[in-house]
Formats: structure tokens, C-alpha cells, sequence
């Protein structure tokens, strides 16, 4: 009997193990490889779509600065309630801005009369800085940039006052903003309103000097006057982008997320603006191997802004995750192939034992069956091995996440053979309803895509390539998808099959379509941008070229809105504004434009094309369509609008030169009555440049004391003597000469230097009044126009009152004038305010009457002492019957109301015979007197000079 052999490992069954090991590895290894890949590209997806919502919070913010820069830049003068209504919504809606300044350059010698003026509401006032960590009195400089104006001033108040000069880092972002003409950053600091560990930053933006030019740096730096200024709380302002979009604590991958922003392009603890997460240290991978075989982490993505002359670090990163914290397919496929390896090895040995066995006793007798058996072995083994194998491959392509598409490389129709699970989760699609159809019916109707044709030419020319399309599941939504196709070549060489990966890319497309919506579209109506308008007016000006077509560019503005939104608030204002879009949009083409460029203020792009061409009436259904009645919380409103017209080529060749022709003719619209149209003409440019010259220069003509004041007299009928005299501005340019009133007192009143000037005109008449009293001429009634912005502000009493008392004149000798059309513009208002300006002591008069709309029943309610009669009703009493007809009625309405009557604009005899003949009053115009200097009325006093009260009508 033959003894046992003793057990060995074969060395069959020991290849086997290591084979079946190595390849288990190499599987683990490309499945990991794949999964880190795809965490890898998932991260930086999370990572952009981060850092854009950052870029468009910066963005946003500094716009929200050039808003209120805007404020001075439209209106120029801008009081402290009007900067306080304006940043209050704003700060509403941006939590994250500490506060809004305005910073006014005061000189040193304009510092004693500046302190004095603001310690008249803030008694504690003073220009300060800061010493040794203290507030303390500014010390001697040239010039300070002072915080004038701080919004909201709750919290804010120490800052008020405070010399940013003072500050050099603050200084050289305001010269910065001064030579570039843009927004300039800080860096970070500790704020003096802050009183938490937060830092921040400020922004600031020039104001300059209206009218000055702006052409280079030296023009900048001599008309800048100050500068408007955004105070942000850093943190607050990145949390509050990132949050906007739930990207503070949402994430689509399995890593944690982890954000840094710093206010540097170095990454230090000292420039750290935002910090979202801590990043643990990486751990080592094992015996030296890549640390993405056991760890998830992809490398940090970093992005680089500039914020307002600053650049900005922003990194987006993720701690290390080890793969067996989640399911991992790379896991169970080293498993499978460990256990497989294993399994396999013992049956090799299993096998091996019992040949030998059998070997052992037919030793002798069967050498040949021993190599045949042999090589038995050996063929199962690598058929075993074969099978596993494509057992692994077919188990990673049914756990892949993304779909897994393989066609036949037969044309025409390339028919589907297989599709895995993913397909038919993301699809709706099972397997059977898939196989044999070609992939086009993802895509169905929907055959205009470039894609499309990319894929046809893949499939013809048997090659690589890559798509993006819009597909459509099985109940019919849309998704888009990322196809990545690659040829699968036989055992000859030819392609038999393409394998086709399908991402679903849904997510990202609707991402990038809201941020293409934010950054050209309007958000109150939803209509185009400035961005979009100037990108679809190139677009039309470059056909328009080509073709030989012209375009109209048509600049709407809403006459009255400023009405609705001061009567029933801005909420009310908003929802004019979308109905009014709305209705521009229905009165023009879907292929024309309409975009909004703040405010009440419309553009629309009207191209020619080959049906249609352009015409009047366009123009005319466009602003029909806005006339229509509209009702906000229950009140009718009939708002009508202005509108200016350019044409390309004729008026311009650039979008700006089109929109900035069209904004001057719509001004020149509203200069002839408002809801009306005008086309541009060169002239209106001279005249706008001109309006432009005058504006700027009428801002300084108070002070460098221009205006004086002309006097024409007011002759009693029945005594002949000078009884009153009315004041009448006049402008003595140095340059231009001698301004009449018509060119500047409407100008005065769209800017509103009206008020200050009306009290000039008030001060100066009362003290010219009691000087002739003094000098022994008389007691004579003065009397002043009064504008409708004087009207309205609410310390006309007061002024008038200290005007009076600083002049030593008796109320009596002053009488205001009010046009009949100011007093019926709101008639319980005008009755309060007479009635008080009566109580003071005051004459009143209504001027021009005859040529608005006063009845009986409001003209004696109201308190007054004088009619004037219009002068275009004296003009022709002589020669048309209507008009003397309506100037002896007013006479004798005027004498049953007890009130006295002055006829202006007397320049002839005859004139004068009628109205002695109808009892008129009183009589002023060039018959008697043009309006003279102060002098030369004295002159006129000091001679006695009188009306003839004769039939003659002569002067003596």
C-alpha cells in the first residue's frame, strides 16, 4: 500500500489567487479611478455654480452704489430726506450694507460755516477724527471729505462728521475712484459703526459737479464734490449670496462642502472675509499608494474677483472622505473578484489533489493522458476566468449612475441592443419598449439641434465624439443630456457597436438660464436690460447695414408717474410700471424690443422689415396703448406718456449716440406740453447742450450774486400815481449777457433751485421796498411772483415771515402773486395756504387770470385782494369784441367781489381808453413803464413821475 502524498499548495491554484487578486485590484483600482473622477466633476460643478452666485452677489451690490451715485448725477442738489427715501428701501432689500454715506469735500475755510450749519440739528456736531482710538476734533487741513449724509442714521451716528480723509487707506480708494471714474473698494477694516468682531469693507463712487466735464483726470479731480459710499458687511454680504441659492448647507454631492473667501489674492488669516466648514488634515494613503484609491477629495477650486479695484480670493473646497463610508461599487467589485479568486484557486487545488492521486497510481501507464489532462485544466481555468471577467464589466455598467446606450454600427438605423437600468430610470423607458429602435426617438420631433447632426456624422464616419441635446422622456418633459459616444471594434478590426454614455444635465442648463434671465432682463417687468438693449440694438444696427433698413429707436417716459407712486406709494408704482410693460408689449412686433431703463423710462427698438415699414403710427398706437385707463387699489389713473424718437442712420450710428438722441427729443416733448412725440433734430442737441451750459452755470449764479432784480410800476387809474410795483428777475451772465426769465425760471423749477431763489427774489424786494420807504418815496406795494415749488414747501410761511422781519417792512407792503392755474391745482391745499399767508399780513393776488378754469364758487372761497388781467385779453380789446367782452366782465366780477383789478401788458392809447372806460383799477406795461433798475424807478418816484389821467393819455 502507497503512502499518502503530503498536501502542497499547487502552483496552478497559487497562480490562480495572485491572478485573481491582481485583477480584483485592478478592477478595484479603475472603479475607484471612475469614482473619484465623478465626485471629482460633481465637485467642480458645485463649486462654479457657488462662486457664480457669489460674482452675482458682488455684482449686485456694487450696482445697488451706482443707484444712489445716480440719485446726484440725475438730480444733482439731493437734500438729506430725499437720500434718506431713497437708501431706506434699499437698505431693506440688501441687510447686508451697514449704511450709505454721502462724503462732501469741505474746505478749511468753509469748515466754520459748515460745523455752524449742521450743529442747527445736530447740536453736538463738529468735523472729527480719530486719535489714539479716540473721536476728537479734525485737526487743520485744506480740505476734509466729511460723512454728510448716513443712512440708516440709527446705529450710524458716530460716524457722522468723521474725516475719511483722515483715514490714508480711505483716501487712496477715493483717489483711485477719482482718476478711473468707477467704484473703488477698501480693504478690510474695522468700521466705526461695527460693534461686533465682523470686518467690512467700503465702496466708494465720485460725485462731481454738474455740468463739469469729465474727459480725463485732471477735469475729474477739479469737479469732483464728493462721493457716495457703501458700507458692507462682508460676511453678511457673502452668506447672503451664497444663501440665495441654498448653497450655504444644500449640496447634490455626498462631500461636504467647504467655501473661503479672503479680500486678497493671498489665502491668510487676515484677509478672511467668509468661512464656511473646517478642512481636517489629509491623511496618508496606505503603504505609500494614491490617495484618491482610498479617499475622496478633490483638488480646491479657486476663483479670482475684482471688486471695485480689489481683487478677491474665493476657494471652494472638501475634507477627505474615505470611500467605505458610502456604497461603493469599487468595494463589492474587489469583494466579488477576492471571493471569485479564492474559490477558484481551491477548485484548481481541489483538482491538482485528486490528478495527482490519480497520477500517483497510473504513473507509469498514462504520461500522455497526464499532459492532455493538463491542458484541460488549464482551458477551464481561462474560461473561468473569462466569465468572471465579463460578469464584472456587465455588473459596473448596470450599477452605473449614468445611462449606458449600445447600438448596432449597421446603418441606416443603428438599432438599440442594450440599455442599462439608469437608461430607464432617467428615460421612462423600459428595456423592451428600447430595443431595436434607434436613439433618435429620445429626441422625436425636436430635429433642429446641432446636435443632432454632430451624432449623424459620428455614426457615418465611425469615430469618437461628443453632443449635447434636448431629449424628452417617455411622459413627454424635456432633459438635456451630455452624449458621449465611442466606437467597439470585432475581432477584425471593423466597428460592430458604439457604446453611448447619456449624463443628465437638466440641472445645470436651468442654472445657467436663470443667471442668463437675471443678467439681461429687468426684475420688476421682466423686460430687456440696459445690457440686452445696447446687445440687440448692435445686432439691429449691423442687419440694418447690411440691408439698407432703417431702425427707429422710441425712448418713453410716463408723464405724471411721480404722482402715483408719492400718492399711493411705490408698491402701486411697481404695479403701474408692469401693466405699462405689458401694454408696450402688446402695441409692438414680437421681433421688436422693449426694455426698461429705470424708472418710469422705456426704450423700444422698432426695425423696418420687408412687410411692414415704419410709420407715425406706430408711435402713436404705442402711446394710445399706454393712455388707457388703469385702476390701482380702486383709484382711475389716465397716465399718458412723452416720447422721443431717433432713426438710424440718420441720427446716430451707435447704440449710445441712438438712445442719448432719443432721450433728448423725449425731454423736447415734454418741453412742448408732454403726451405728444417728437422726432430729434440737430437743434435739439444745441438745445440741450445750451440747457446743459445754462443748468450748470444757474447752480452758482446765487452765489457769485447774478440775479438782480428789475421793477415795473403800477399806476392807480383814477389818481395817475405809482401806487405798487412788481418785482421781475433778471440774470447777468458773464458771459452770455443778460438772461430773460424765460429761459431759466423753467429750468429753476425742473431742478428745483426755484425755492432758494424765490426767497432771494422775497428778501431782495423787501429790503429794496423799505429802502424806499426810509428814503422818503412813498409807501408802495411790492409785489412777487410765487412759483408752485415755492408753493408747496412747507416752510413758505416761515420764510416769507423772516424775510419781512429781517427787511423791518410791514406785511401790507408785500403782496404775492399766484398763477389761477397753481391755485386749481389742488383747491382745499391752495385755501389752507392762502389763508395762512393772510394771517400773516400779506396782499394776495391771482395772477393771469382769465386763462384757467376758476368758477365763481372756488374764487370766492378764496382770500384774496387783487385780479390781474392776462395780458393776452388786453392785447386785443381794441380789436376784438370776445375779448373785451371776457376783460369788462372780470372787471366787474372783480368789483362785485370787492377785490381790486390790474391790467397787465397796457402798451397802447386806446387800451388804456377802455379800460379807464370800464373802471379798471389799476394799469402796468410799456404804455407807462418798461420794468426798470431799482435806480431808475427811484429816479421815477424822486420826479413824481405820473399818469395823465386825460383822454389824451399823455405823460407828464
Amino acid at each position: 500500500m502507497r503512502s499518502r502524498a503530503p498536501f502542497s499548495v499547487s502552483l496552478a491554484a497559487l497562480s490562480t489567487l495572485l491572478i485573481g487578486l491582481l485583477i480584483s485590484a485592478l478592477l478595484f483600482t479603475a472603479v475607484r479611478r471612475l469614482e473619484h473622477d465623478k465626485v471629482d466633476i460633481d465637485f467642480q460643478q458645485q463649486a462654479k455654480v457657488r462662486v457664480a452666485a457669489v460674482q452675482n452677489g458682488l455684482d449686485s451690490s456694487l450696482r445697488v452704489l451706482t443707484d444712489i451715485n445716480q440719485l446726484f448725477t440725475t438730480f444733482g442738489t439731493i437734500s438729506r430726506e430725499q437720500f434718506a427715501s431713497f437708501s431706506i428701501p434699499l437698505l431693506a432689500r440688501n441687510p447686508y450694507i451697514q449704511a450709505f454715506n454721502f462724503h462732501r469735500y469741505v474746505s478749511n475755510q468753509e469748515r466754520p460755516k459748515y460745523e455752524a450749519a449742521m450743529r442747527a440739528h445736530y447740536p453736538e456736531f463738529s468735523i472729527t477724527e480719530v486719535v489714539d482710538g479716540k473721536r476728537v476734533p479734525a485737526s487743520e487741513r485744506a480740505r476734509y471729505r466729511v460723512v454728510d449724509y448716513i443712512e440708516p442714521m440709527q446705529g450710524n451716528d458716530v460716524a457722522l462728521g468723521f474725516d475719511s480723509d483722515s483715514y490714508p487707506f480711505q483716501r487712496a480708494a477715493m483717489q483711485r475712484a477719482i482718476d478711473t471714474g468707477k467704484p473703488s473698494a477698501t480693504g478690510l477694516l474695522r468700521l466705526l459703526q461695527e460693534r461686533t468682531v465682523q470686518r467690512g469693507f467700503i465702496v466708494l463712487m465720485p460725485v462731481y459737479q454738474a455740468g463739469m466735464p469729465l474727459t480725463d483726470i485732471a477735469s475729474r479731480r477739479l469737479a469732483v464734490i464728493g462721493d457716495t459710499a457703501a458700507v458692507f458687511r462682508s460676511g453678511d454680504l457673502i452668506a447672503k449670496s451664497l444663501d440665495a441659492d441654498n448653497f450655504l448647507l444644500a449640496s447634490n454631492i455626498d462631500l461636504d462642502v467647504d467655501v473661503s473667501v479672503y479680500a486678497s489674492a493671498e489665502q491668510n488669516e487676515d484677509s478672511l472675509v467668509f468661512g464656511q466648514g473646517t478642512i481636517p488634515t489629509v491623511h496618508e494613503a496606505m503603504l505609500g499608494l494614491p490617495k484618491w484609491l482610498f479617499y475622496d477629495q478633490p483638488a480646491p477650486y479657486q476663483h479670482v474677483f475684482d471688486i471695485a479695484g480689489k481683487t478677491w480670493n474665493m476657494v471652494v473646497s472638501t475634507p477627505p472622505t474615505l470611500f467605505i463610508k458610502k456604497s461603493s461599487n469599487a468595494l463589492w467589485a474587489f469583494l466579488a473578484g477576492l471571493l471569485l479568486s479564492v474559490a477558484s484557486a481551491i477548485y484548481l487545488q481541489t483538482v491538482v489533489d485528486r490528478s495527482r492521486r490519480i497520477q500517483l497510481l497510473v504513473d507509469d501507464r498514462t504520461a500522455q493522458l497526464r499532459a492532455v489532462n493538463e491542458d484541460l485544466i488549464a482551458d477551464i481555468a481561462a474560461r473561468k476566468h473569462a466569465e468572471h471577467e465579463l460578469q464584472l464589466r456587465e455588473r459596473a455598467i448596470e450599477a452605473s449612475a449614468n445611462a449606458i446606450i449600445i447600438t448596432s454600427a449597421l446603418a441606416p438605423h443603428y438599432p438599440i441592443e442594450y440599455v442599462n437600468p439608469a437608461f430607464e430610470r432617467i428615460t421612462g423607458y423600459t428595456l423592451e419598449e428600447t430595443i431595436g429602435r434607434n436613439i433618435g426617438f429620445l429626441w422625436g420631433k425636436d430635429s433642429d439641434q446641432p446636435g443632432i447632426e454632430e451624432i449623424r456624422a459620428i455614426a457615418l464616419e465611425k469615430r469618437e465624439g461628443h453632443a449635447v441635446l434636448r431629449n424628452y422622456r417617455k411622459d413627454g418633459t424635456l432633459f438635456w443630456s451630455d452624449l458621449y459616444v465611442a466606437p467597439v471594434k470585432d475581432d477584425t478590426g471593423e466597428v460592430s457597436h458604439f457604446v453611448v454614455a447619456q449624463y443628465d444635465i437638466t440641472a445645470t442648463k436651468r442654472y445657467e438660464s436663470e443667471l442668463e434671465f437675471q443678467t439681461n432682463r429687468d426684475a420688476l417687468t421682466g423686460l430687456a436690460n440696459r445690457s440686452l438693449l445696447r446687445d440687440r440694438l448692435s445686432q439691429a444696427i449691423s442687419y440694418a447695414h447690411r440691408y439698407n433698413h432703417p431702425i427707429w429707436i422710441a425712448f418713453v417716459d410716463l408723464d405724471r408717474f411721480k404722482f402715483v407712486n408719492d400718492t399711493l406709494g411705490h408698491q402701486a408704482g411697481d404695479i403701474l410700471l408692469k401693466a405699462i410693460a405689458e401694454r408696450l408689449q402688446l402695441a409692438v412686433r414680437d421681433t421688436d424690443t422693449v426694455s426698461r431703463m429705470g424708472g418710469d423710462e422705456f426704450v423700444l427698438i422698432l426695425p423696418e422689415r420687408i412687410d411692414s415699414g415704419l410709420s407715425t403710427g406706430i408711435v402713436q398706437r404705442i402711446m394710445d396703448g399706454i393712455a388707457q385707463p388703469l385702476t390701482i387699489e380702486g383709484h382711475e389713473f389716465f397716465i399718458s406718456s412723452s416720447v422721443g424718437v431717433a432713426v438710424y442712420p440718420t441720427d446716430g450710428a451707435t447704440p449710445e449716440e441712438l438712445i442719448k438722441h432719443a432721450d433728448i427729443a423725449m425731454y423736447r416733448a415734454k418741453e412742448t406740453g408732454r403726451n405728444n412725440f417728437q422726432f430729434y433734430t440737430s437743434a435739439m442737441n444745441e438745445r440741450a447742450l445750451e440747457r446743459l451750459r445754462i443748468e450748470g452755470d444757474l447752480r452758482n449764479a446765487l452765489e457769485r450774486e447774478e440775479f438782480i432784480l428789475h421793477y415795473q410800476p403800477q399806476v392807480d387809474l383814477r389818481t395817475g400815481k405809482i401806487v405798487g410795483v412788481e418785482a421781475l428777475i433778471r440774470w447777468e451772465h458773464p458771459e452770455l449777457g443778460m438772461i430773460p426769465p424765460m429761459r431759466f425760471i423753467g429750468l429753476a423749477e425742473e431742478t428745483g433751485l426755484i425755492v432758494p431763489i424765490g426767497a432771494w427774489v422775497i428778501r431782495t424786494a423787501c429790503l429794496q421796498n423799505k429802502a424806499w420807504q426810509a428814503s422818503g418815496l412813498g409807501y408802495l406795494r411790492m409785489s412777487v411772483n410765487l412759483s408752485s415749488r415755492q408753493f408747496a414747501q412747507q416752510d413758505l410761511l416761515e420764510s416769507i415771515a423772516l424775510a419781512l422781519q429781517e427787511a423791518e417792512l410791514a406785511p401790507e407792503y408785500l403782496e404775492i402773486e399766484l398763477t389761477e392755474s397753481l391755485v386749481m391745482a389742488d383747491v382745499d391745499h391752495a385755501i389752507g395756504v392762502l389763508r395762512e399767508l393772510k394771517a400773516l399780513g400779506v396782499k394776495l393776488s391771482i395772477d393771469d387770470f382769465g386763462t384757467g378754469y376758476s368758477s365763481l364758487s372756488y374764487l370766492k372761497r378764496f382770500p384774496i385782494d387783487v385780479l390781474k388781467i392776462d395780458r393776452s385779453f388786453v392785447n386785443d380789446i381794441t380789436t376784438d369784441p370776445d375779448d373785451a367782452a371776457i376783460v369788462a366782465s372780470i372787471i366787474s366780477l372783480a368789483h362785485s367781489l370787492r377785490l381790486t383789478v390790474i391790467a397787465e401788458g397796457v402798451e397802447t392809447e386806446a387800451q388804456l381808453a377802455y379800460l379807464q372806460q370800464h373802471d379798471c383799477d389799476q394799469i402796468q406795461g410799456y404804455f407807462f413803464s418798461r420794468p426798470v433798475t431799482a435806480q431808475a424807478l427811484e429816479n421815477m418816484l424822486q420826479d413824481s413821475k405820473r399818469l395823465q389821467i386825460e383822454t389824451t393819455g399823455s405823460l407828464i
